[in-house]
């Protein structure tokens, strides 16, 4: 009798671990879920960062390859300007080429003939058509004789007496000057009266 008692006790205990141990379990699992929930909340706040972290991405690319597109665009600019520089008298030479032939033909004109008014004839037409060509540019020949000397576009080479010319007024050119736009390119190399002073 007292053999069965025991083995009634034990049981009960038995089946009392038991349930204990499958209640333990579903707290387990109770807290596995939990965790699970807490990291799906994660996840959900780190979808805005990975999104932020995609957008920099996208937005660091576009820089390069704005970065990239002006570089190439500023070295296209330096090619192009550095073409026009080289080739800028390009266009005048090709305008002064007829010129260089007519003094061409003025010389093999004055090689067969002895008649000296001719060949002046062709030398002066050649000198205003190269004239009308540099002035289509901007070249302006500086009116020098019986004009008063401004030594901003003439030099005084010499003075000299005159009574006929008033004092400071240019007698006589000896090299021609020249205006580039409103630039001097080079100043009229003149003789200025001194009007009828004799020293």
């Amino acid at each position: 009798m007292s053999s069965k008692k025991k083995v009634e006790e034990v049981a009960p205990k038995e089946v009392m671990d038991d349930e204990a141990i499958d209640s333990s379990d579903e707290v387990k699992q109770e807290g596995d879920g939990f965790s699970e929930a807490e990291q799906a909340g994660d996840d959900e706040r780190l979808s805005p960062l990975e999104a932020a972290q995609e957008q920099a991405r996208e937005n660091h690319d576009k820089m390069l390859r704005m970065a990239a597109e002006f570089e190439n665009s500023k070295k296209r600019l330096i090619r192009e300007r550095e073409a026009a520089v080289k080739y800028a008298e390009e266009y005048i030479l090709k305008e002064l080429l007829p010129t260089i032939d007519n003094l061409q033909r003025a010389m093999e004109q004055g090689q067969k003939t002895n008649e000296a008014s001719a060949l002046l004839e062709g030398v002066e037409m050649t000198f205003k058509g190269m004239i009308a060509t540099l002035e289509r540019f901007g070249l302006k020949p500086i009116v020098g004789k019986g004009e008063l000397f401004d030594p901003n576009f003439h030099e005084a080479l010499a003075m000299e007496a005159s009574s006929e010319v008033p004092e400071n007024v240019i007698l006589q050119e000896y090299e021609k000057g020249y205006m580039f736009k409103d630039r001097l390119l080079r100043a009229t190399k003149v003789v200025v009266s001194k009007g009828d002073k004799t020293d």
